[in-house]
């Protein structure tokens, strides 16, 4: 989290002055573990660059604008302050976004906020309002939206050769010890596995079916002695009647070769963390379509998103109103665990249907029964 100090240090390394690359300059607020791969991503981008860097730890931000010849600060108002960045990318964690967000698009800065957007709904909420009347991009980093292979099987599933959908597979299952981590503190994190990695499958799931109509979740045993869950299934069911089925967990070693699995009437996708492969019912043999999950790849292709919706050159991928939906679809599915009992998703935003789609574009439509009707 930053925050002000009484004294506070900034340090410079080779800027020009005046940016003429014609990209879009980010600040980036956090120098933890998910900055790292932000920067990788940054070092490849032809839409964006990265132009300062912010943290409480002012070690932490030096090292990142030492390898990227950036600037340093140890205060999100001396970056504002500097007038050189354009949009920034929040890696704070969760209990920090609302107030981060909203404090740069009042600042008019853009906005990518890491996921989990918000920890409660209130403060989603509030970020959409300020960014609807600030006229500032915002949007949720969830990158798996981002892999190619993804992106593929969207295409795939609109062009409707795998008929109508029936089943919906996600797992995002690893052990890893969260004991000193704030990601199981729920007074930070807003939860455990749920809004951790749950809130990458409900992107997902919203992605490729639409709005959900009901959701479960069941809590698996605490292995760790965490505060919070750390295995949970999430059961679903979309509007359009297609059944969910997602595991989530940080304390088992399962590891299958595919993370996401999609069933039709007429054939089935899986993509892969190494490869991913459809099939038609009427043939034996899986055909491969890509190959597997690149994280660099994923984050690099949320940035120029960003950066080209920005430019007015195409809509943003993740809208405000879908990081909306999934921090409310999130909300409802711990109401879900409390009550021990399916929870219907009602008075719910359909995921992709707003202002941002501009349907002369040729771009794949988020809801495949869109081209499947």
């Amino acid at each position: 989290m930053i925050s002000s100090r009484k004294r506070s240090t900034r340090r410079f390394t080779t800027l020009a002055a005046k940016d003429t690359s014609g990209k879009l300059r980010f600040g980036l607020i956090g120098a933890g573990a998910i900055a790292q791969t932000y920067i990788q991503a940054f070092e490849h981008c032809s839409a964006a660059r990265l132009v300062a860097v912010a943290d409480l730890r002012i070690e932490a931000a030096q090292r990142i604008a030492e390898r990227m010849r950036c600037r340093s600060y140890d205060r999100i108002e001396r970056m504002i302050a500097g007038g050189e960045i354009d949009a920034a990318i929040v890696c704070t964690p969760p209990i920090t976004h609302p107030e981060i967000c909203i404090r740069l698009m009042e600042a008019k800065l853009h906005v990518i906020c890491e996921k989990p957007f918000s920890i409660d709904l209130d403060g989603a909420n509030r970020m959409l309002e300020i960014s609807r009347r600030t006229g500032m991009k915002l949007t949720m980093a969830s990158k798996f939206r981002y892999v190619e292979d993804v992106i593929r099987a969207k295409s795939i599933i609109a062009s409707g050769v795998l008929g109508e959908l029936v089943l919906f597979e996600n797992e995002f299952v690893h052990r890893v010890d969260m004991t000193a981590r704030w990601n199981s503190r729920r007074e930070i994190s807003g939860g455990g596995v749920i809004i951790d990695n749950g809130a990458h499958s409900v992107d997902l799931m919203h992605y490729f079916l639409g709005p959900l109509s009901e959701i479960q979740a069941v809590e698996g045993r605490r292995a760790q002695g965490l505060q919070v869950e750390e295995t949970a299934c999430l059961l679903a069911r979309s509007v359009s009647g297609v059944i969910c089925k997602v595991d989530l967990s940080w304390g088992l070693c399962r590891q299958h070769d595919s993370f996401l699995n999609i069933y039709g009437t007429r054939g089935a996708v899986s993509i892969g963390w190494k490869k991913s492969v459809r099939r038609d019912f009427a043939h034996q043999e899986w055909i491969r379509f890509g190959s597997g999950y690149n994280k660099v790849q994923a984050f690099r292709s949320q940035i120029e998103n960003f950066a080209r919706a920005v430019r007015g050159q195409e809509p943003l991928l993740i809208t405000a109103d879908d990081a909306v939906a999934s921090v409310r679809t999130i909300g409802l599915a711990y109401e879900s665990l409390r009550q021990n009992q399916w929870v219907k998703i009602t008075n719910a935003f359909s995921p992709g249907q707003n202002s941002e789609r501009d349907p002369s574009r040729n771009t794949v439509p988020r809801n495949p029964y869109e081209v499947l009707q």
